[in-house]
């Protein structure tokens, strides 16, 4: 009996001692968190690097004067424009490698649409709206190299377009 009530005390010995190494080594976990907010400055620059929301977008039109008549001579050169750089990409009723066009005017400021022609590379990588899109269609918008005039032109035309759907 007095066998059983050793080895009883014993494991119960055993048993706490183990919980107390437990126990002190816990206070040690606490430094790996630390440890690693420690690293986490060198990954903030990452997380810094993303700029705030913008709803005109990331490039360089900051204001477009927009009248609220349609310039038909803008219209046509920009239909050119779009038929000759930007129709193999993008369709305007139908999704095609980027989104369908229409609507685009009613769903955006001009300065985003401006800077998404301008600046396409950038808006996918920094602008929120840009870079859902760039991950529902799994292209990235390729630069076209367009003036201001020219992509103020093709604005111009997505105008037309959307002002005859009302």
């Amino acid at each position: 009996m007095k066998k059983i009530l050793i080895s009883a005390l014993c494991s119960s010995i055993l048993f706490l001692s183990c919980q107390k190494k437990e126990e002190t080594t816990q206070p040690k976990e606490p430094e790996k968190p630390s440890q690693t907010q420690t690293s986490q400055p060198s990954t903030s620059p990452t997380s810094q690097t993303q700029p705030p929301t913008s709803d005109i977008g990331i490039g360089p039109i900051k204001k477009v004067e927009i009248s609220t008549s349609i310039d038909k001579e803008m219209v046509k050169k920009g239909e050119e424009i779009f038929k000759m750089k930007c129709s193999m990409c993008h369709k305007i009723d139908e999704n095609y490698v980027g989104p369908a066009l229409r609507g685009v005017t009613l769903a955006m400021k001009p300065e985003w649409i401006m800077n998404m022609i301008l600046n396409p590379v950038e808006m996918t990588q920094k602008d929120p709206v840009a870079k859902a899109l760039y991950e529902t269609y799994l292209t990235q918008m390729t630069p076209q190299n367009l003036t201001e005039q020219e992509a103020r032109a093709v604005l111009e035309y997505l105008r037309s377009i959307d002002q005859q759907s009302k």
